[in-house]
């Protein structure tokens, strides 16, 4: 890896998705983005509002999840809520892969449930495999089925699942993607090495709780 400071800060989502999190956690969360220069927050739709005034003026975007953290949700709810959180303020949307629909083999719905999202959102679409959940072969599926759907990015994890981010998972799923689509590495990320190791696997966003400790543990 041979980014910068600045540009490993850019591509970071600094993330609170905590069910409890109160509004000085969003606020704290905020002024770190604001004093590291990150790309994005990530929150809850809950606090999609609160997030986009207080980084207001700024250059940090805001994040938000559709169907999260199962992907259970039937298409027309996802579509709803990934139209509303933009409404609200967020530029990207993080969306739950219909995970069932995936492992019962029904591509078809889970092509049209990442397409639903897309077109309702009109912004950058990430779709969260849930990798601890999928063998070899289903997160293969997954990742062609986003192509075809119009998503922009593959993402590893929620960090409520069984597993986070590895290696291995970055690896297959740029593979997959090739250079069509992003990759974000998330769940489990929290030093300078970590985001290093998921970068080189072909990561080009971080999701993670511990923006401010990769930031200040970057070294060339």
């Amino acid at each position: 890896m041979d980014l910068s400071r600045k540009e490993l800060a850019a591509i970071i989502d600094h993330t609170l998705l905590d069910p409890a999190a109160d509004r000085a956690a969003v606020r704290k969360l905020c002024e770190q983005a604001r004093a590291y220069s990150f790309g994005h927050v990530c929150v809850n739709p809950r606090y999609v509002v609160v997030a986009s005034e207080l980084l207001r003026g700024s250059s940090v975007g805001v994040c938000s999840v559709v169907g999260f953290p199962l992907g259970a949700t039937i298409p027309e709810v996802k579509a709803l809520e990934a139209r509303r959180v933009v409404e609200l303020g967020a530029d990207e949307v993080d969306m739950v892969l219909d995970i069932a629909s995936l492992v019962n083999g029904d591509d078809p719905a889970v092509r049209e449930d990442i397409a639903g999202v897309v077109r309702a959102s009109g912004v950058t679409t990430k779709v969260i495999l849930e990798t601890g959940r999928l063998d070899g072969a289903q997160k293969q599926r997954a990742c062609a089925l986003a192509m075809d759907a119009g998503a922009h990015f593959v993402k590893t994890s929620t960090g409520f699942g069984p597993g986070g981010a590895t290696v291995e998972d970055v690896r297959l799923m740029r593979a997959v993607v090739g250079p069509r689509l992003g990759v974000k590495a998330s769940g489990g990320i929290r030093t300078f090495d970590a985001a290093k190791t998921m970068i080189d696997a072909g990561a080009t966003r971080i999701g993670t709780s511990s923006g401010p400790a990769i930031i200040d543990g970057w070294k060339i």
